[in-house]
């Protein structure tokens, strides 16, 4: 076995591997010896073929499927012993690979091109100003934040007339053509209805101010608009609804108006907890306000590592084996076309720069994650979940279980992984370079992130 590179230049190389008859001879021997005793060949017993015949219909195969094995293991060593950071994958040589006669050949050479990543220089000093944008927290944001979880701890309460915004639950009967309860007709009970969502005005007017034990008369059809809802609502088939044009009573057994929750030491325990400390409106804006801050400075990391990616980019100058990784590229995505390649290739190419940023200040400046460190964020993440539900409330073994579900999700772990280690070189960048704080509403913010 030999193994060789040589340098073509700095991003490309080409490696040689020459394999001979005693690196792949006798685990040859060996398949060929189990083939015999398996193969099943008419004329003779199993195990006792003629190796002769087993060599002639199956010798090229294994010899092949052999040297392939040996060739994969020593190109894989050779790459971790020589500690070379390749781009991409080893592809074959088409213009220094020689034919092979598996034949009548013996010894074996395979000739791959590489692409070696460029040994890069990133500097980090206080003499570099990054801006990081702060969002400021404004009385709308936390009014609208108090909105939002007064309607999730709101209820249905009962009222005596219908308004526009009621829900009334009712018994439907289909009546026949001179109006007469239809004996066997469509009557489901406990129908709800939300008033606002009726699109005939007539028919809405008509359940405003009615009270409980009214009867109304419509056509479900028209009052909706919409055979498929009206379907569910009356649970009769999709092809009953498609056809149904029938007027119907309804009478009223219910009438609930949403009412959100009040804000009080009530609502506070609700949210937060029994032992949270809250009993003031105060304390509880206060609350809020921190919680959407550091809601906020996720968008504001988000805008800072983005802001750091272009400024790193632009001042490291990196040189790329651009040919070599548009011909990996086609290789390995087949159903790509070059014109396809050709117009992601400048993303790609900022991609693979960024990446090779980020390993230069992770080996430079020992960053590494722990598992403990993903369980966190796994936790964290499950958090914002719940909260994004309306859950306020959840418990601790509620969020580690769902945490362990997240890390046992291959891609979730890795997602997890490179948020952390990316996490933690923005970190570095920041406790390296003068960061200046500018403060910015969320308007101007959102402008910035177009």
């Amino acid at each position: 076995m030999n193994v060789t590179k040589e340098n073509i230049d700095e991003t490309n190389a080409v490696i040689k591997v020459l394999i001979e008859k005693a690196d792949y001879e006798g685990s040859v021997n060996d398949v060929l010896k189990d083939y015999r005793q398996k193969a099943s060949i008419p004329g003779f017993r199993p195990g006792k073929v003629p190796m002769g015949l087993i060599q002639k219909r199956f010798g090229k195969a294994i010899l092949a499927e052999e040297i392939n094995k040996v060739l994969s293991k020593s190109l894989s060593k050779f790459i971790v012993e020589e500690k070379l950071p390749i781009l991409g994958e080893p592809l074959p040589n088409e213009g220094q690979q020689k034919p092979i006669d598996w034949e009548k050949d013996e010894e074996f050479e395979f000739v791959f091109d590489v692409a070696i990543a460029p040994e890069i220089k990133v500097t980090l000093d206080k003499r570099s100003k990054y801006k990081y944008h702060v969002i400021k927290v404004d009385d709308k944001m936390i009014d609208r934040q108090i909105e939002d979880i007064t309607a999730s701890f709101g209820s249905n309460k009962p009222i005596d007339e219908v308004v526009e915004k009621a829900t009334v639950k009712g018994d439907f009967a289909q009546l026949d053509d001179e109006g007469n309860v239809l004996e066997g007709g469509i009557s489901p009970s406990g129908v709800l209805i939300a008033v606002d969502i009726i699109k005939d005005e007539g028919i809405k007017k008509e359940f405003i101010g009615r009270k409980k034990g009214d009867t109304l008369v419509f056509d479900p059809v028209e009052a909706f608009d919409n055979r498929h809802e009206v379907g569910h609502m009356l649970n009769i088939s999709h092809e009953e609804a498609e056809t149904l044009n029938a007027k119907f009573n309804y009478t009223i057994t219910e009438i609930l108006q949403f009412e959100k929750a009040e804000v009080n030491e009530e609502l506070f325990k609700k949210v937060y907890g029994e032992d949270s400390g809250i009993t003031t409106i105060e304390a509880f804006r206060e609350k809020i306000k921190t919680e959407i801050a550091a809601n906020l400075a996720y968008s504001s990391d988000n805008k800072f590592t983005q802001d750091t990616r272009d400024i790193l980019l632009e001042k490291t100058n990196i040189e790329l084996p651009e040919a070599f990784l548009k011909r990996w590229l086609k290789v390995t995505n087949k159903e790509l076309t070059e014109e396809q390649i050709e117009n992601d290739f400048g993303n790609f190419v900022k991609d693979l720069k960024w990446q090779l940023i980020k390993d230069f200040l992770a080996k430079e400046n020992e960053i590494s994650v722990t598992e403990d460190e993903a369980m966190e964020l796994a936790r964290q993440i499950s958090f914002a979940q719940f909260n994004q539900y309306g859950m306020y409330n959840v418990t601790p073994e509620q969020l580690d279980s769902f945490a362990k579900m997240m890390l046992e999700k291959e891609e979730e772990k890795e997602r997890i992984y490179k948020k952390l280690y990316e996490d933690k070189i923005i970190k570095t960048v920041k406790e390296k370079v003068n960061i200046e704080e500018v403060e910015v509403t969320q308007e101007e913010f959102s402008e910035m992130m177009k």
